[in-house]
């Protein structure tokens, strides 16, 4: 069970990040307008007054950096990263997506959870700390970034700037795995997983072309038939390189006690979750195709979009060199939209992951196991390993399948409760990483 909670402190918790909620920061790739963003900062500066009283303050285009100086400026910094950009908030939602309503100990918004929870958490505990007089033993950096949710281009700047000014950080604590129940189906218990690394993500595009013409004389092999028989061919026949890691390795060893006796057998690769599939391998999914503007016309031109997320031991290249053979076979373009690249993997057994399991041990003692893993989404912490000896990638909630259901989908929300535990899992990191 969690330690007690003190009401009156939760109450004032929510009424905080409600105002961060009711501010609505919806990004996208075309509106570079930054107004909302800079009005969402004047927000944080009400909530959090000694924070950035106390910090140096920098802004990128709309992404925010403090700075928290430490005892000891010779150690390297460490850093605490959330984003305050989210996602649009479309369909049937129970209660309006930046209404902050509270309803059965839940708070809903669009961003409660993605990642506003964690943003609030992260700057409370350094308001909580400031107040009482604490110093870090080193430098302490919080930065949130306006397009985390597209472009990125927040921690591409702010890395950047980083490595223009030799600024090296020990660690950084960004989003990423979160508490849950089932990581892996047959396993009983409650994990913690912690993001020690994340796939590379690439936006393809696959087009095929035609003379077009009239839906009431068809050819063979127009553009439609031929898209339709790659995406099956590419799904059914392309094997993409299958290697265990030694975090794959090391998360399935911590998680051997809660099998009752069982192992997990990932050479039987059609076997395994999908997730599972999918630490093991690259992987590509379809997700937008388009054709003719009219029902009865024949496209001259049809494409499909597909999101591949490359393994750290494949890579892109080779990823691609094996989809391309297939495209070729049926007459098929290729245009990379977004190349991406392949984050660094940080260790499991180094400072960083220690200090987060004995927070989470201290703060969750409900906590079975703390489990390390590569992430096969995307997050900020990607464009900082040339500037990060460890990135770790963990939100300090504990989520069940209907919160997750929430993120970038209808009726995000996140727990009353789950504030105050995650202000004091923030505090733990700020105080104890020496």
């Amino acid at each position: 069970m969690k330690s007690p909670i003190n009401q009156s402190k939760q109450d004032i918790y929510v009424k905080e990040f409600q105002k961060l909620i009711r501010k609505e920061t919806v990004s996208s790739r075309e509106n570079r307008d930054r107004t909302k963003f800079r009005e969402f900062h004047d927000i944080l500066r009400e909530v959090f007054p000694k924070v950035f009283e106390a910090c140096e303050f920098r802004e990128f285009d709309g992404s925010i950096l403090l700075l928290w100086k430490g005892k000891d400026r010779s150690k390297p910094p460490i850093m605490f990263m959330n984003h305050h950009d989210v996602v649009e908030a479309t369909g049937n939602w129970k209660y309006p997506p930046f209404s902050a309503e509270i309803a059965d100990g839940r708070i809903y918004g669009r961003g409660t959870f993605d990642t506003k929870g964690g943003l609030y958490c992260m700057l409370r505990a350094g308001e909580e700390l400031i107040t009482e007089g604490f110093t870090p033993d080193r430098d302490i950096y919080f930065e949130s970034t306006c397009n985390e949710e597209n472009t990125q281009e927040g921690a591409a700047a702010i890395s950047k700037w980083m490595k223009e000014n030799d600024i090296h950080l020990a660690a950084s604590f960004d989003e990423g795995g979160n508490i849950m129940e089932v990581p892996v189906e047959g396993v009983k218990g409650t994990f913690a997983m912690v993001g020690l690394g994340e796939k590379g993500c690439a936006e393809i595009k696959f087009t095929a072309r035609s003379a077009g013409g009239h839906a009431s004389v068809p050819p063979k092999n127009t553009p439609l038939v031929r898209l339709g028989r790659f995406m099956a061919e590419v799904e059914d026949t392309v094997a993409f390189d299958r290697k265990k890691s030694d975090v794959l390795e090391e998360l399935l060893r911590r998680l051997e006690p809660f099998m009752g006796g069982q192992k997990i057998n990932t050479d039987d690769f059609e076997s395994l979750t999908p997730t599972l599939r999918a630490m093991l391998a690259t992987t590509l999914a379809f997700t937008m195709a388009h054709g003719a503007e009219g029902a009865n016309v024949l496209p001259q031109e049809a494409y499909i979009i597909g999101n591949m997320r490359f393994s750290h031991h494949e890579g892109r290249d080779k990823a691609m060199e094996k989809v391309q053979k297939v495209a070729d076979k049926y007459g098929i373009e290729i245009d990379v939209y977004d190349p991406g690249f392949i984050s660094t993997i940080s260790p499991y057994d180094g400072p960083a992951f220690q200090v987060m399991e004995s927070a989470i041990k201290e703060i969750f003692p409900n906590v079975d196991a703390v489990l390390p893993y590569i992430l096969n989404g995307a997050s900020d912490s990607s464009f900082y390993g040339e500037v990060c000896d460890q990135c770790m990638r963990f939100l300090p909630f504990e989520a069940d399948a209907e919160q997750m259901a929430g993120v970038h989908g209808l009726n995000e929300h996140i727990k009353v409760d789950s504030l105050a535990p995650a202000v004091e899992f923030y505090k733990y990191i700020m105080r104890e990483y020496k």
